[in-house]
């Protein structure tokens, strides 16, 4: 069994799609990120960046296993189950560099596009530009990957379930991809996936359908370091 610590957010689709793909049993706990909950001391103690998705894996044979970040979720999941990962060693080398592309460029620059166009004041006209150019470039990076191949690597992969989340919304950012063909056709391909629409739908009835209250912008966007005093608090 899993635990699945989640919200419905691109990040959180990425691991409830591969958990779908994999049929493997998981239990999920939700993790309200509007109300604080990723700053739970149990739920740090998972992932010390106070982000989800996290999962615990109590499958492994020697204790259960606490793993944070997508990335790492994907690929533990995809080793685990010998699924959604190439065999040879240079598509496992291409897997890693698109993976890590994704949680390096286009998810970070999708993130922070997503945050100007829906939650910033209008008069932040540098970071909107910014980040829609970042992320308008990072789907042009895309793009050109996906000439003549199907997915990503070729197969179907956690590689594909990484970037489609952020390309799954492109439309709703303000974002039209009628100059992007080929990630047009491969979006429609992998939204068609029956796990992909489950891993989606995880939840659906506790997405924000509305703007956030004061109260929620402090936790989610106004967040420094919090750091305890060394010494048990004596200061010394």
């Amino acid at each position: 069994m899993i635990d699945f610590y989640y919200w419905p957010t691109p990040n959180g689709w990425k691991v409830s799609i591969m958990l779908e793909e994999c049929a493997l049993p998981y239990r999920v706990i939700p993790i309200n990120i509007g109300k604080g909950d990723q700053f739970a001391p149990e739920f740090l103690a998972i992932s010390p960046n106070n982000r989800m998705p996290a999962i615990v894996d109590h499958d492994d044979e020697d204790s259960p296993l606490p793993i944070f970040e997508s990335g790492p979720i994907l690929l533990h999941l995809a080793e685990k189950t010998g699924r959604f990962m190439p065999t040879d060693r240079r598509g496992q080398k291409e897997l890693r560099e698109w993976l890590f592309w994704q949680v390096g460029n286009l998810g970070p620059m999708a993130g922070q596009h997503s945050h100007f166009f829906n939650y910033a004041p209008d008069d932040q006209h540098y970071g909107q530009k910014r980040y829609a150019d970042e992320y308008h470039r990072c789907i042009g990076v895309l793009e050109r990957r996906l000439e003549g191949r199907a997915y990503i690597l070729g197969d179907y992969s956690i590689a594909d379930m990484a970037s489609f989340p952020w390309i799954l919304i492109a439309k709703a950012m303000g974002q039209p991809l009628d100059d992007f063909p080929n990630v047009t056709r491969w979006r429609q391909a992998v939204k068609e996936r029956p796990a992909v629409r489950r891993g989606v739908d995880l939840g659906k009835d506790q997405r924000r359908n509305a703007p956030p209250s004061d109260e929620e912008r402090q936790i989610l966007f106004n967040q420094r370091a919090h750091m305890a005093p060394a010494n048990g608090g004596n200061g010394r």
